[in-house]
């Protein structure tokens, strides 16, 4: 189940991406010679003005064959209709509409995550408070024999007249580690403000997947935002997620550079379909995040400055744009092939490592 919807999440997200280069194609007077729903072979097709709309046997994503997109095309088309129509070819456009035409994409898959983002912010996301909330009391736990409760507050903890005031879970988890079979006392505040100290006792050999206290705790809270409130929230949220991404990109490269073991793996197909089936078991919302999470992670790959992908053809276009020279056709030809080797080389790497992963 959770490959079938990796792979429908992946369709949309690619369809979203090239239906921004399209988009903007159109919007620049290039002309568009087929949009694909699908890779060929092709299936069905209807022309609906100078445009091949086209369904495609491997229903994965989709594609945009822009006019005069590569140089070659003026060898192999017939040079008269070439001249007629000069002025619908991509190369020929002015660099900042090229830049545009490539950079669509990438927007497309950023305004895609904010919107997204935008309707989690009518449903409820987390923000934090400073608090320590209860979230759940485990059954047979020292924190259910004593009378603690989801949604109550844990403000205080003294261990040894030493008392400590909690922003964060990380310090109750810290202490109740620390200690085991002693007794923490516990200052608890209701739903409703109210107050009280509780002695509890850490468990030295807690079961699995539960703690000394027997109680799983956050530091945030479930807070819904209006119609009118949430597209600023889903600004804030991309520019969390695009931030978070950029670093781990930049923490990767580093490593990469420095030959180092990254410091988290970095997953392929396999494991982000793997991923997909881990949200899908947290519910729509959970999905839908993960799936602006991922929007947001094909955006960033695609602009990076590298052959084949849309920041290669970028780099170029601005090479044009300062130079005012066009990039040797052979030279942009051979560096996108080597960039298209390299990047399945490198998925073919990356799924191997997420095979031998699942297996280990």
């Amino acid at each position: 189940m959770g490959i079938l919807v990796f792979l429908l999440i992946l369709s949309i997200l690619i369809l979203v991406h090239e239906f921004g280069h399209f988009i903007s194609a159109k919007k620049s007077g290039v002309m568009v010679e087929e949009f694909g729903l699908g890779f060929p072979p092709r299936l069905f097709s209807v022309k609906w003005g100078e445009t091949v709309y086209s369904i495609n046997l491997f229903p994965i994503g989709g594609f945009v064959k822009v006019f005069g997109e590569e140089y070659h095309e003026k060898d192999k088309n017939n040079t008269k209709l070439f001249k007629q129509l000069k002025e619908k070819a991509f190369i020929y456009k002015k660099p900042w509409q090229k830049a545009l035409i490539i950079m669509a994409g990438v927007i497309g898959n950023i305004l895609l995550a904010w919107i997204l983002l935008s309707f989690l912010a009518t449903q409820g996301i987390q923000v934090p408070t400073n608090q320590v909330r209860i979230e759940q009391v485990q059954k047979n736990s020292p924190a259910q024999e004593v009378g603690l409760n989801k949604g109550e507050i844990i403000r205080k903890i003294k261990i040894d007249n030493k008392e400590i005031t909690l922003t964060n879970p990380e310090e109750l988890i810290r202490v109740s580690n620390e200690n085991p079979d002693e007794v923490l006392l516990l200052t608890i505040a209701d739903t409703k403000g109210v107050e009280r100290d509780v002695a509890i006792t850490a468990r030295k050999n807690p079961p699995k997947d539960q703690g000394p206290l027997g109680i799983s705790i956050s530091a945030s809270r479930t807070q819904k935002y209006s119609i009118l409130q949430s597209p600023l929230i889903g600004i804030k949220l991309t520019i969390s997620y695009l931030s978070a991404i950029l670093v781990g990109f930049g923490q990767l490269f580093k490593s990469l550079l420095t030959f180092q073991k990254p410091a988290f793996d970095v997953a392929g197909p396999i494991g982000i379909a793997q991923f997909t089936g881990q949200a899908l078991q947290f519910g729509y919302l959970a999905l839908i995040e993960f799936t602006a999470v991922l929007s947001l992670n094909l955006a960033v790959l695609n602009i990076i400055p590298f052959p084949a992908l849309d920041g290669g053809r970028l780099s170029f276009v601005i090479y044009e744009w300062i130079t005012n020279k066009r990039i040797n056709k052979n030279f942009e030809r051979s560096a996108n092939a080597i960039g298209m080797l390299i990047l399945l080389s490198l998925i073919v790497i990356i799924t191997v490592n997420d095979i031998i992963r699942i297996f280990r």
